[in-house]
């Protein structure tokens, strides 16, 4: 998968639970676990926003891009 997704880096820093950070934005913790597992199809901008609200943090702390194509052609 191209986008990695880092919640579990941004919860970390913040000392923070799986289960409080879902009931702060308003999932269930089996759902930050798809999300924090990379097993997502799409995130919605606002859950999005909410996760950001409650991290204090911007979108692209949360996902970043890796060319998959660039990682192979260095191998």
């Amino acid at each position: 998968m191209a986008i990695v997704v880092r919640i579990d880096v941004e919860l970390a820093k913040r000392k923070m639970s799986v289960g409080e950070f879902a009931e702060k934005v308003g999932l269930t913790p089996a759902n930050v676990a798809v999300l924090k597992n990379g097993r997502a199809k799409a995130v919605r901008f606002s859950t999005l926003e909410a996760m950001c609200r409650v991290l204090e943090c911007q979108p692209g702390d949360l996902l970043e891009f890796v060319d998959e194509e660039e990682d192979e052609a260095a191998s």
